[in-house]
C-alpha cells in the first residue's frame, strides 16, 4: 500500500471533478434549457464554446473516475472518501471568488468549508493503520 500515491490520486480526482463542476455550471448558463437544445440546434444558435466545455467536464469526470479508483487501490476507503469532499469547499471558494460564477461569499457556507476542512484534516491526520490481512479457510 502506498499511501502517498493514493493521496496523489485522490487529490487529482478532487481537481479534476471540481474543475468539471466549475466547467459545467459555466456552460450551462450559457446554454439553451435542455429541452430546447434540438430546436437551438436547429437555428444555430447554440454556443458552440460552451458546448466544447461541457466536453472538456465530460472528459474531465471521466478522468476523475480514473484516479478515484487509482487512489482506491492504495488508501483505506475512510481517508480516501473523506479527501473527495475539499471538492466542496474548493469549488465554494473559487465560485465565489471568479466573478464568471456570480456567487456570493456567506459567513453560514464559509463556515461550512472551514468545517469539511476540519473534518478532512481530522480524519487525515493520524498515521493509517496497516489493514488486517485475514488467511483464507
Amino acid at each position: 500500500m502506498n499511501l502517498r500515491r493514493g493521496i496523489t490520486f485522490a487529490l487529482g480526482s478532487v481537481l479534476l471533478v471540481s474543475a468539471a463542476q466549475l466547467s459545467m455550471r459555466w456552460s450551462m448558463s450559457r446554454l439553451p434549457h435542455p429541452d430546447q437544445w434540438l430546436t437551438a440546434l436547429g437555428d444555430g444558435s447554440v454556443d458552440l464554446a460552451a458546448v466544447g466545455v461541457v466536453l472538456a467536464a465530460i472528459l474531465a469526470y471521466a478522468l476523475s473516475m480514473l484516479c478515484w479508483l487509482l487512489a482506491l487501490r492504495d488508501l483505506p476507503l475512510g481517508r480516501a472518501y473523506s479527501l473527495l469532499s475539499i471538492s466542496y469547499a474548493l469549488v465554494y471558494l473559487l465560485a465565489a471568488s471568479l466573478p464568471a460564477f456570480n456567487e456570493h461569499f456567506s459567513l453560514a457556507k464559509s463556515l461550512g468549508v472551514a468545517l469539511v476542512i476540519l473534518g478532512v484534516i481530522t480524519i487525515n491526520s493520524r498515521p493509517a493503520r496497516a489493514p488486517v490481512l485475514r488467511n483464507a479457510p
